[in-house]
């Protein structure tokens, strides 16, 4: 449904989420490396941008270009205001670094040498790095009638070259194409002893505009200008033709690099006429086209934090709290049964799922493994778990999903591995995206004799629920909850859960979990109005949600209703949000903020105060309509009442307390950062965690 709030709120949305990211990288109290990454992020956001949801648009500006939204609004004219937002947040990120971040990294020892500064030594070093490890690998491409424009690869970095002269042949070719090498980073180190700052970088840009003259000998090199052509990278599979998901999307795979070009990135000083053959050659507009001002990939320079050794210059290093559960003596199984387990990542490890999954895997009393896989990463302890406990002998099911966007070939390499090993491996259930984390593990436990009785043995199953991905990576800086529990019901639930994921069947009702696509809607929406009723009846109402994303339009319309029948509404949205607060009438008793720190706010949080019994669940699911139908999502209550005080106020209470970090979203959808009163002090709320979960 091509609606306006699809078109512009959740497009516009993402672009302003990324203005607040970029914020970070403005904001002169950040760490001046981490400005530095924080540019690298909004690029790497915006890439997907354009890949996915411009792509998106292009498409259907294609195929019906003056098609009406329900709201009067043309598919080009929205196309029109979202990329008018884009090239307005481009400029922005490219002055800021030329202006400011550059200039002070210069000042600080950290600089990045053109060959306009390249000593006479410099310059030698500069031409063996290029004859020895570059020309190997390099292609020119002539263009003429024999060699015709190339099918520039996805994102890559490429050089369009203007030459005068004859070749060999001839032929005067007044242009061709170099393509730099994938496989050679875009920074390199300058030696120490030539580098006359501290830290001294060379972008391979530099190198190749230096010395693209050695690949074309006889002709005379007039320019050599920088692009980068960005092009839909979304991966279609027929539902209706699908016999074999893994085949289909490995034929897929190799042609997502070579879609069509959805935006053309070129260096401020290329010829207009250079633009306009590009955009002819690709297809584009001059809307599509962007005229930087730096190096056409900034991501890349997201590595510079990690090659720098100034620790001013960076976040103070955190090392994330031990659980009780890495503790010596009991097994975690013990330990669990014992009670609930919280994680809170990445203020606390998520080494203890790590050990229960590796306990399992050596344990004589586990029998069984069941896992969902979204983003594991190409190196996975977790999988290397998986894999061992199949060895070992035990039934591992691992329900892997292919079509984790950017994770697909990475998912695809883990399920023959697993297969290879004797794990039963599934892709759940076409059409609907398999993202709820779960863990289940099935042990053989013992009740000793005693007396006349005898020894009993029973199974008993212990799990591991979580709001973000077994990742041990993004665990480390994207905040989310874990929880490992010996709940038999919970556990009941999940068993149910995987057996519609693995095999067929009709609906189960679950006692604790709510599902999507089934109940979690419904769920939600029953509870959103229990707080209305309970607010019109003049008892004490109130909802607290904290995701990433809210679209789905009945969820926001009951938020609505609540709201007008006086229910208190505190949301913590880090990204798109198409619910307007604080409009009157309307929305009044809403509050909506989003925190952008040192930490991506990842996990997602329901709570409903129910006339004092406060309902609080834990989800990997937003407040979407494909979350909510389109996904196979579990949320799962925290019944321990210390742990949901716990969730209560790492969760939110910190937040809403935040003066520093957060932005205040306005009845018009716009952002405001909060700004700390002159008599209060500054509030960091992942800073406070920080501190209270690593001294507990």
């Amino acid at each position: 449904m091509n609606t306006k709030i699809e078109l512009l709120n959740r497009e516009l949305g993402a672009l302003e989420f990324n203005s607040r990211v970029l914020a970070q990288a403005e904001d002169s109290k950040t760490p001046l490396l981490e400005r530095l990454r924080f540019i690298g992020i909004v690029s790497s956001n915006m890439d997907e941008f354009f890949e996915i949801r411009m792509s998106g648009i292009k498409e259907q500006l294609k195929n019906n270009p003056n098609n009406t939204t329900p709201d009067g609004l043309k598919i080009k004219d929205a196309y029109k205001i979202v990329a008018e937002k884009s090239h307005e947040l481009v400029a922005r990120k490219f002055s800021l670094l030329q202006e400011d971040i550059l200039p002070k990294l210069d000042k600080a020892g950290v600089k990045f040498y053109p060959s306009t500064e390249w000593t006479p030594n410099i310059k030698r070093w500069a031409k063996d790095f290029f004859d020895k490890e570059l020309i190997p690998l390099l292609t020119p491409i002539a263009l003429d009638p024999a060699h015709p424009f190339p099918k520039v690869i996805n994102k890559s970095l490429n050089f369009l070259v203007t030459l005068e002269g004859k070749d060999s042949f001839g032929r005067k070719p007044t242009l061709a194409v170099v393509q730099a090498p994938r496989s050679l980073p875009r920074v390199v180190n300058l030696p120490e002893h030539l580098s006359p700052t501290p830290y001294g970088f060379v972008l391979l840009s530099s190198f190749i505009q230096a010395f693209v003259g050695e690949l074309f000998q006889g002709m005379t090199v007039t320019g050599c200008h920088q692009f980068r052509v960005t092009r839909n990278s979304d991966l279609f599979v027929s539902e209706d033709d699908i016999t074999d998901l893994r085949a289909a999307l490995q034929g897929e795979l190799p042609t997502r690099h070579l879609g069509a070009a959805v935006r053309l990135e070129v260096t401020s000083e290329m010829p207009l006429e250079l633009q306009e053959y590009l955009q002819n050659v690709e297809g584009l507009f001059e809307h599509d086209c962007y005229r930087v001002n730096g190096p056409v990939n900034l991501v890349r320079l997201v590595q510079i934090p990690d090659l720098v050794d100034i620790p001013k210059f960076k976040f103070k290093p955190h090392q994330p709290k031990l659980s009780i559960t890495e503790l010596h003596g009991d097994t975690i199984f013990e330990k669990i049964s014992d009670s609930d387990i919280l994680l809170h990542h990445p203020y606390q490890s998520f080494d203890p799922v790590l050990q229960m999954l590796q306990e399992a895997a050596r344990d004589p009393k586990v029998l069984a493994i069941k896992q969902t896989v979204y983003r594991t990463g190409e190196q996975s302890m977790v999988m290397d778990a998986l894999m061992e406990a199949a060895r070992n002998g035990k039934e591992v099911t691992v329900v892997v999903e292919l079509l984790a966007r950017f994770d697909e070939q990475t998912n695809i390499s883990w399920a023959a591995k697993l297969e290879g090993v004797g794990a039963h491996v599934v892709y759940g259930v076409v059409g609907h995206k398999c993202h709820a984390k779960m863990l289940l593990v099935v042990r053989k436990e013992t009740i000793p004799a005693a007396g006349r009785r005898k020894a009993k043995t029973y199974l008993k199953r212990y799990a591991h629920l979580g709001t973000g991905n077994y990742h041990p990576r993004t665990a480390k800086i994207y905040s989310d909850f874990g929880l490992m529990t010996a709940n038999q019901q919970i556990c009941e639930d999940m068993h149910h859960v995987f057996m519609q994921l693995t095999g067929t069947g009709g609906r189960i009702a679950l006692k604790n979990l709510w599902q999507s696509p089934f109940t979690m809607h419904s769920e939600l929406v029953n509870h959103i109005r229990r707080e209305a009723r309970n607010a019109k009846q003049g008892k004490k109402a109130h909802i607290m949600a904290k995701m990433n994303a809210l679209l789905e339009p009945t969820i926001i319309q009951e938020l609505y209703k609540a709201s007008q029948a006086g229910v208190k509404i505190d949301l913590i949205i880090r990204g798109v949000c198409a619910l307007k607060p604080g409009v009157p009438g309307l929305s009044e008793n809403i509050k909506v903020r989003s925190i952008i720190g040192r930490f991506l706010e990842h996990h997602r949080i329901y709570y409903f105060y129910a006339d004092s019994e406060e309902i609080v669940y834990l989800s990997s699911a937003d407040w979407m309509d494909r979350n909510l139908f389109r996904r196979v999502e579990v949320a799962f209550p925290v019944l321990d009442k210390k742990l949901k005080s716990r969730v209560i106020k790492e969760g939110f209470q910190m937040l809403l307390k935040d003066n520093t970090t957060a932005w205040i979203m306005d009845g018009h959808g716009g952002y405001r950062q909060l700004q700390k009163r002159a008599t209060s002090t500054e509030y960091i709320a992942q800073k406070e965690l920080v501190g209270l979960l690593v001294s507990q």
